[in-house]
């Protein structure tokens, strides 16, 4: 079923800014991650169509490493690399349209002035051809890039190009970092944990989630393939690789670990229960077991199905022999802490939706604000606020939000975790005074013009998404995913 691109982002323009601003160029070695793949239409701009082949040699090129592969039917990085694509594909229609063109001119100028291209002053062909060879790409591919970031540089110096900023504006910005703000404030955490959290929450939670709550215990076997056993020599040389390579087919033709074990001479450690954070069935850490050995055997897929791994530089032949899962019970530790969590983050989450319903039908004056405290016995304390930077309460980011509130004004403010919670009055604001001859000046002066070129490209970008009708086809995306 096709979806529209903006279910899956706020804005595919905004999204590549910092990667086609900034020269010089980042290109991607050739992976293999790709040996093919069909034809089917993974995405529409309008009329134009990519195809799943396209987009496939696009990810070959981004060269994703190892675990990245292994977790892409798992995350929704696909979609992410996808969103960017077609992102630079719609630009690339606009730029066509608006008719920016660079010459051969302006190519030859931008690689000549390169600077990782100037060798004693001057342009160097060897110093290019060697960056080439280097990052293995061809001169037109390379040549290309260049032609498609200068255009979209172009693109975006166009839309943003000649701003004059007001003093006025200027003033504004500086004055929204820059107070002494009076308040008088109540931290909410005491008014949350006067919440109790019933024993019949506990176990509704608990009954809704119990397949979430297995603990899983592994039998695991490993050796350490060495050149001793594999060759009787103590070097890793071309003998054992070539050895190491047949044991490794072997394996890959279905010959068991307990079979590879008795031809190759390897001796063979085993753990019969063992969890994901490194512990057995008594909750005790097993130590003889580097931790990132066991990252690497812990998490081979498939049962009975042996692996050769190598971590710093050794090779293991390692197997999960076996999988028992464990239903946790309601009163095991790890589950109550998990299922108060929970439940401690929605009684924030109700409370805050409480109170700032009150706030927007004008139920909090300063002497709500103070009944509220009295009510709930919750501390009301005064503070003043002269720096972003006086951090001994507040974060420099809730500070910022605290100079948005206007004098007299009660507001919720919080953290993106909810950890800080805080209401507060504004009782008064004095703005610090900016003086035009000031470095200050000159700082908050190009702040000014950032925020307004933001907003140029974010009202660009809102242009875009209404301009191209664009489609994503999930079923191939689904399909690609699970091709791993």
């Amino acid at each position: 079923m096709a979806t529209s691109i903006g279910k899956l982002s706020k804005s595919f323009f905004v999204k590549i800014l910092v990667g086609i601003i900034i020269l010089p160029f980042v290109f991607w070695g050739m992976g293999d991650v790709f040996r093919g793949g069909n034809q089917n239409v993974i995405a529409t701009i309008d009329s134009d169509k990519i195809s799943a082949q396209e987009f496939a040699n696009h990810l070959n090129r981004l060269n994703l490493n190892e675990d990245q592969i292994k977790n892409l039917p798992k995350t929704d990085l696909i979609n992410q690399i996808l969103n960017e694509f077609v992102g630079r594909k719609v630009m690339a229609l606009e730029i066509k349209k608006l008719g920016i063109a660079i010459t051969d001119n302006s190519l030859r100028s931008i690689i000549k002035n390169d600077k990782q291209f100037i060798k004693d002053g001057k342009f160097s062909r060897t110093e290019y051809e060697k960056f080439l060879l280097k990052s293995g790409i061809t001169a037109p591919t390379f040549e290309a890039n260049i032609v498609q970031q200068e255009s979209r540089r172009q693109l975006l110096s166009t839309l943003a190009g000649g701003i004059i900023v007001p003093d006025s504006y200027v003033k504004k910005i500086f004055e929204k970092e820059n107070q002494i703000k009076t308040i008088k404030y109540i931290d909410l955490d005491k008014y949350y944990l006067s919440k109790k959290i019933s024993q019949d929450e506990l176990k509704k939670l608990y009954d809704r989630n119990k397949k979430i709550f297995v603990e899983e215990f592994k039998f695991i076997e490993y050796a350490e393939v060495t050149p001793q056993a594999l060759i009787g020599a103590s070097e890793y040389n071309k003998v054992f690789f070539t050895q190491l390579d047949t044991l490794e087919n072997k394996i890959l033709d279905g010959q068991s670990f307990e079979e590879a074990i008795k031809k190759n001479n390897l001796k063979n450690i085993k753990i019969k229960k063992i969890n994901a954070v490194k512990q057995d069935e008594n909750k005790k850490k097993i130590e003889n077991l580097p931790d990132n050995l066991f990252k690497k055997i812990y998490f081979i897929k498939d049962e009975k199905n042996p692996e050769i791994v190598k971590v710093d530089n050794k090779y293991y032949l390692a197997v999960i022999q076996s999988i028992e899962k464990n239903s946790k019970t309601m009163n095991d530790p790890d589950v109550l802490k998990a299922l108060k969590t929970q439940l401690n983050f929605k009684i924030k989450i109700d409370s805050n939706t409480s109170i700032l319903k009150d706030l927007s039908l004008g139920g909090f004056d300063r002497e709500k604000f103070e009944t509220f405290a009295k009510k709930n016995n919750l501390d009301l304390k005064d503070y003043k606020i002269s720096s972003l930077k006086q951090n001994e309460i507040f974060t420099e980011g809730i500070i910022k939000s605290i100079f948005l509130t206007k004098d007299n004004q009660v507001d919720l403010i919080t953290n993106s975790s909810l950890t800080k919670n805080f209401l507060v009055l504004a009782v008064n604001t004095q703005y610090k005074e900016l003086k035009k001859s000031s470095t200050e000046f000159e700082r908050y002066e190009a702040k000014a013009r950032l925020d307004i070129i933001n907003k140029i490209y974010r009202t660009f970008d809102e242009q875009l998404n209404q301009k191209y009708k664009v489609k994503l086809n999930q079923k191939t995306i689904e399909r690609l995913k699970n091709s791993f």
